[in-house]
């Protein structure tokens, strides 16, 4: 019996793991805007059409991204420059995105309890006339 007190622990240890993608999904769900990329995602989503093209056969994830890694480490600050311009564009794009999400939540959450005036319901007064 042991044993298996042992294995049911490790199933909610996966459970739990697995909770945190939930919230990612939730909250691209509800339109708030993605964060943009770091100066390395950019380079990457570039070199990886490259890789693709110069290495048709190869479906390797890390393949990929330890090839990205290598190259990028080995960039100059003058080479990386164009990528961290992108990057530092799209995070402008970012902000302006946000604020105006920002924006749009607040005065909709404010709509909401400006219509909630804490009265009872209609369908609640009536039950307590018929009470009486």
């Amino acid at each position: 019996m042991k044993g298996k007190a042992d294995t049911s622990k490790k199933d909610e240890g996966r459970l739990r793991a697995g909770g945190g993608a939930g919230k990612r999904k939730k909250a691209a769900a509800s339109g708030k805007p993605k964060r943009p990329p770091s100066a390395f995602f950019v380079f990457m989503s570039e070199f990886r059409q490259e890789y693709q093209a110069q290495h048709p056969g190869n479906k390797s994830v890390a393949a990929v991204s330890k090839a990205a890694g290598e190259k990028w480490r080995a960039m100059s600050e003058q080479e990386k420059q164009p990528y961290v311009d992108q990057a530092g564009q799209k995070k402008q794009d970012y902000e302006k995105t946000k604020a105006n999400f920002e924006k749009k939540s607040t005065s909709s959450k404010k709509a909401k309890t400006d219509d909630d005036d804490g009265s009872k319901s209609e369908v609640d007064d009536e039950d307590d006339e018929d009470d009486e």
